[in-house]
């Protein structure tokens, strides 16, 4: 009895320490991305499926998630469709499709909020600097309307309160300190 005892311990140990390092991983891959130039562009794009995506240097806030998740080898784009074309009805209705699109539906913050609900990634929305850990992606309202979305890095804010947050809202793939700045309605931890 000890002897199993002991190994679900260090079992439970070692998927603690994974857990970890996936987040820790997702933040550094994300902290990669602000190195690269990206032009804001929302264009709607025909892009290869599974593994799309626009050209490396256009990109909306979206996109930061999809690139970051893609590093870790995590394809948002083919787990959004196929879980969309499963549940089609689950998922927001706003643009007046009547199916999935593999080209655009990953692109769009209703839909991630979605998808990360839908896999039981929610987590509480609190305005506790704590609760937002490296890795966590965030959604806000930035009034109307108009969603965005980005992820937590593991860089803190100038006065040490805070993780800065890594997004695209217009300026490209930048690291910024707006965890509040905006409404925030989605708070997510999903290891894909």
């Amino acid at each position: 009895m000890k002897k199993y005892l002991c190994i679900l311990f260090l079992s439970s140990l070692v998927s603690q320490s994974f857990g970890q390092d996936f987040y820790q991983r997702l933040a550094d891959s994300c902290f990669v991305l602000t190195k690269q130039k990206v032009e804001y562009d929302p264009s709607y794009f025909t892009i290869p499926y599974p593994n799309g995506d626009v050209p490396a240097d256009k990109g909306v806030c979206t996109d930061v998630i999809i690139r970051a998740y893609r590093k870790l080898g995590i394809d948002l784009q083919q787990k959004v469709h196929e879980d969309m074309k499963a549940n089609f009805s689950k998922y927001p209705k706003i643009w007046g499709l009547t199916k999935p699109d593999k080209n655009i539906d990953h692109r769009r913050v209703p839909n991630l909020m979605t998808y990360f609900s839908r896999q039981g990634s929610q987590l509480s929305i609190t305005q506790n600097n704590t609760d937002y850990k490296p890795g966590d992606v965030v959604c806000w309202n930035l009034g109307g309307s108009i969603t965005h979305i980005g992820i937590v890095s593991n860089k803190k804010s100038p006065d040490g309160k805070r993780y800065l947050i890594i997004h695209n809202i217009g300026a490209g793939q930048v690291l910024e300190d707006c965890l509040f700045s905006f409404t925030i309605i989605g708070h997510y931890r999903h290891d894909g």
